[in-house]
């Protein structure tokens, strides 16, 4: 028996249970395979106690930005949150001086990546980064709003408030989900792929979720 498996057993057996205790359900933190598993992905059992990886392997996956989960805001629909994040990078048509508009070989509109989530509004994302490489564009859009949100100073702040009320929308007008997030209520969330130390705020989806969390609690105790 290697040393992974054997870890695995050991969570299943003591750390599954007492979170299992204190009502959760314990496929959250069921083992996956680690041998077949993708280098990026962080897996449930590596959880520690007192923490929850939000896995795409469980129902805590639908707190992903990949995920399909509608909500509107300021307006707009959109399929998911990586699709309002990546379709900010996409030519805006209702703006008269959009640099963006002039580029060639967008495979897709701005309204169409809207409506995009798992890995299609990924791939999406990934064309644009690839465009705007090749062009030397360096400004997202947000309705008249035109910013760098990787910046690391307005830019990124504004994305950060930006981010933080859409996945606060994505929540509150998608009840299962509110559910769910007051479900985890005691954890630590954690975010099921690499992410570095220095990662933008707007990046720690698990974070911003916490927050939305805390408030949905205090709500709720007064």
């Amino acid at each position: 028996m290697t040393k992974n498996i054997l870890l695995s057993l050991l969570f299943t057996l003591f750390i599954s249970p007492l979170a299992s205790s204190a009502d959760y359900p314990s496929d959250w933190w069921k083992p996956a395979d680690e041998q077949t598993a993708p280098k990026w992905e962080i897996l449930p059992q590596s959880a520690k106690p007192g923490e929850v990886i939000l896995s795409k392997r469980t129902e805590l996956g639908v707190f992903s930005n990949l995920s399909k989960a509608p909500f509107t805001l300021d307006g707009i629909s959109y399929a998911s949150i990586e699709g309002l994040w990546q379709g900010m990078k996409y030519p805006d048509p209702t703006l008269a001086n959009d640099e963006r508009s002039k580029v060639t070989g967008w495979p897709n509109t701005r309204a169409q990546v809207y409506l995009m989530s798992s890995w299609e509004s990924k791939t999406a994302g990934n064309v644009a980064n690839q465009i705007y490489k090749d062009h030397n564009l360096k400004f997202i859009t947000y309705f008249d709003r035109r910013f760098m949100y990787n910046d690391g100073k307005e830019g990124s702040q504004f994305h950060l408030e930006l981010i933080t009320r859409a996945i606060r929308a994505k929540v509150m007008q998608n009840p299962e989900i509110k559910a769910l997030l007051l479900k985890t209520a005691g954890l630590n969330l954690k975010p099921d792929h690499q992410m570095s130390e220095d990662s933008l705020p707007s990046y720690k989806y698990h974070e911003i979720l916490e927050k939305i969390r805390a408030e949905l609690l205090k709500d709720k105790a007064l």
